[in-house]
């Protein structure tokens, strides 16, 4: 991949003017080799594993950033599901191998470790079952730790029993961490449709056809592409706009593809996806809603904002796609409310609310990302957004995600505060006419007629 020097120039101009930085280089790791009966002598291998495979990830990418100038903000690691390790264990807590995740990763220097995950889209075996019991205290006893939790596919349909379980243990995991902003609960996500090479968090974990060690490397960028579209006049029509933002998205993607390659030679590990998604921060400019209001809408989550975003997504793929042969992971738009800046503002004024961003998740990446709501919400309300959002993502055969903070003790119009790239999330109103009878039938939604593709 050959770069010229007016190349180099547009990119040192997108670091050090519109934030652009690789979000993340994360390396996805088997603990296949960790199966053991007893949960410590697991969490034991683990420590090893993580420490002795990831010791030179960070220098690595400390390394890649001074020699190309552009920042990478988070060194992460993801592992193979902890239910599917500990399927051999005779205890029920599993919270040992999360704390061993957690010394592993302030060992070796990373920012997150992904994986403390089960995959129950079709039924929960006994491991499934314990992980998820074991959730709210390995994320209240970790600070580095995520979880995730898929629930639902197009193929296998949705497990409403893991559903309303998940609404549970949403609530659980922020009650144990209500000292702390409720972080627990940020720190978990519920899929349908979860993909096994996501670099980004809560929900990255390492799948199972997976290579041993495999580099991910996730991309960002929305200030350089609200930078470009900012420029542009504003009667340019919206073919205008969509052929802009592909064009950005190809050199942001490029700027992507060519740390990951160096990241996977320098440490001998195969190369894997390179997710394009646009992943907002709180810093100003930063933001994929401000991306959206420069297109034309008057603020993010009134009338034309899931028009908008549908265009900005699928012109940010088509863009990304012609700069690496191995594009994978979420690759979009992330509209993590808590997380941009934009989204902050707009949910504060009322703009945008929780029924417009499920609307917007039909269009975007994910989910419904980094959402605080009143602590009094009940776990019926919940499972309805987690259901809902579980039968977008099947309908659509696309990867959809539920992230909701219940915010103990708090009510609409108050504010968690995360700090850093989690930045702060307003207590958001919900419709909390949910019901009893549908959260408690249980059983398996029927996947639909259109996962019958063979």
């Amino acid at each position: 991949m050959q770069l010229t020097p007016a190349e180099i120039t547009e990119t040192l101009a997108m670091v050090s003017q519109q934030n652009l930085d690789i979000r993340t280089i994360t390396l996805s790791l088997s603990l296949r080799g960790c199966v053991d009966s007893d949960v410590q002598r697991v969490a034991d291998k683990v420590y090893e594993r993580l420490t002795s495979a990831g010791e030179r990830l960070v220098p690595t990418a400390e390394q890649l950033e001074r020699e190309y100038g552009i920042p990478i903000v988070n060194k992460r690691l993801s592992v193979t599901p902890i239910a599917e390790v500990c399927a051999a264990c005779t205890g029920a807590d599993y919270s040992p191998v999360a704390k061993a995740m957690d010394r592993a990763a302030a060992e070796v220097g990373v920012d997150f470790v992904g994986g403390f995950s089960a995959l129950v889209h079709k039924g929960a075996s006994r491991s499934d079952d314990n992980l998820i019991a074991s959730i709210p205290e390995a994320l209240a006893a970790t600070s580095c730790v995520c979880s995730s939790v898929n629930i639902g596919s197009t193929r296998a349909g949705i497990n409403m029993d893991a559903a309303f379980k998940m609404a549970e243990t949403i609530v659980d995991t922020a009650k144990a961490t209500a000292d702390s902003q409720c972080i627990g609960a940020g720190k978990l996500v519920v899929f349908c449709n979860a993909v096994e090479d996501n670099p980004f968090m809560a929900g990255a974990f390492h799948g199972s056809g997976e290579a041993d060690e495999v580099i991910n490397v996730g991309v960002s960028g929305p200030g350089v592409v609200r930078a470009v579209l900012a420029d542009l006049p504003k009667d340019a029509d919206i073919t205008t706009v969509a052929e802009a933002i592909k064009a950005t998205a190809f050199k942001i993607t490029r700027a992507g593809e060519l740390m990951a390659r160096e990241a996977s030679k320098r440490l001998g590990y195969s190369k894997g996806i390179l997710d394009l998604s646009l992943a907002p921060t709180p810093a100003q400019g930063d933001s994929v809603a401000e991306i959206l209001e420069a297109i034309g809408i008057g603020e993010c989550g009134g009338p034309g904002t899931t028009a908008a975003l549908a265009m900005l997504n699928d012109a940010v793929k088509k863009g990304g796609v012609m700069a690496s042969s191995s594009v994978g992971g979420l690759s979009g738009a992330f509209i993590p409310v808590s997380e941009d800046a934009g989204m902050i503002r707009a949910a504060q004024d009322g703009a945008l609310s929780v029924s417009k961003l499920e609307a917007m998740t039909c269009v975007c990446s994910v989910g419904l990302d980094m959402i605080a709501i009143p602590g009094d919400t009940t776990v019926e309300t919940i499972f309805g957004i987690i259901a809902d959002e579980a039968a977008i993502g099947m309908i659509n055969n696309k990867t959809t995600a539920v992230r909701l903070i219940p915010a103990i003790g708090k009510k609409v119009g108050d504010v968690l505060d995360f700090g850093g790239l989690l930045g702060s999330a307003p207590v958001m109103p919900v419709n909390q006419h949910a019901g009893n009878v549908f959260a408690h039938r249980g059983g398996r939604m029927p996947a639909p007629l259109n996962s019958l593709k063979n």
